[in-house]
């Protein structure tokens, strides 16, 4: 999707750079069976308290929801329309299933009003199509990926977002990540073809601090600013580093540490990390 300039009528305008929406069709309203409310927490628990500083405001929304299971198997959908969803940076498209039930996807790169979709072990090798990732051909782009039969896509879900099957041994299929990393995942869990749309998105320009106010983000504020009561990096006189590692507001490493809970972790699964 092509990005639209502005003339620099004011500061803000200077730079600044937004999606044309050239790839939406349809007439803009969502299938308001497939939406529902969602109220903005602020960063907050069901305590009350802050978890994620920064947070707050923003435009009221409501959330899509988003079929990342595609388990209507052998039953043909047609694309009825692509549509903006303002919870994620992908764009989503609407499919009407020949059985009468409506759900929505994730848009692929070059995925068109009236095409027929399918999802399940014997289909065609087209965008849009999802199919356990065992059955995909080596080389070919896939999205929306499962890492457990039928749990629904968690990986590969961003706009311009696109993994490759690099490899297939036994129950296991070889995927190249966006990152780089290049992780183990099983035969049976389900991808869908194509790249993810609106692969612009990451060269948008906000241009003015309003902007990220409407996404619901707040001044962030660095620590070696702050006093010593509020954060261990922060007091001195004058500008200084501080003299100690960065750190994060309760004293945990921010730089290097290791974080992962060997435990929990699918180090296993990993054949070659996005660090090297």
């Amino acid at each position: 999707m092509p990005l639209k300039e502005y003339k620099p009528t004011s500061p803000g305008r200077r730079g600044m750079t937004s999606s044309d929406f050239s790839e939406l069709v349809g007439d803009g309203k969502p299938c308001k069976s497939l939406t529902r409310g969602k109220k903005s927490s602020g960063g907050r628990n069901n305590q009350g308290r802050i978890t994620v500083r920064f947070r707050g405001g923003g435009v009221k929304r409501r959330l899509r929801t988003i079929d990342f299971r595609r388990d209507k198997d052998n039953i043909p959908a047609r694309v009825a329309s692509i549509e903006y969803d303002p919870n994620r940076s992908a764009n989503i498209a609407l499919l009407n299933y020949a059985d009468g039930e409506k759900r929505y996807i994730l848009a692929p790169v070059g995925l068109t009003v009236g095409t027929t979709l399918l999802s399940g072990d014997q289909v065609d090798f087209s965008v849009g199509n999802a199919m356990p990732i065992g059955r995909i051909p080596v080389g070919l782009p896939i999205h929306n990926i499962e890492l457990q039969p039928g749990k629904g896509a968690s990986m590969v879900r961003s706009a311009g977002a696109a993994a490759q099957v690099r490899a297939k041994e036994g129950d296991y299929v070889q995927v190249r990540l966006p990152s780089g990393e290049i992780r183990m995942v099983k035969a049976g869990c389900k991808a869908t073809l194509g790249r993810v749309g609106n692969v612009d998105h990451g060269s948008v320009n906000l241009g003015k601090a309003g902007r990220k106010r409407y996404l619901g983000r707040r001044p962030h504020v660095r620590g070696v600013v702050m006093n010593p009561v509020d954060h261990p990096m922060g007091g001195g006189e004058g500008r200084t580093s501080g003299g100690g590692h960065p750190v994060s507001p309760w004293g945990q490493l921010a730089k290097g540490k290791r974080t992962r809970d060997r435990k929990k972790a699918s180090n296993k699964f990993i054949v070659q990390r996005r660090k090297k």
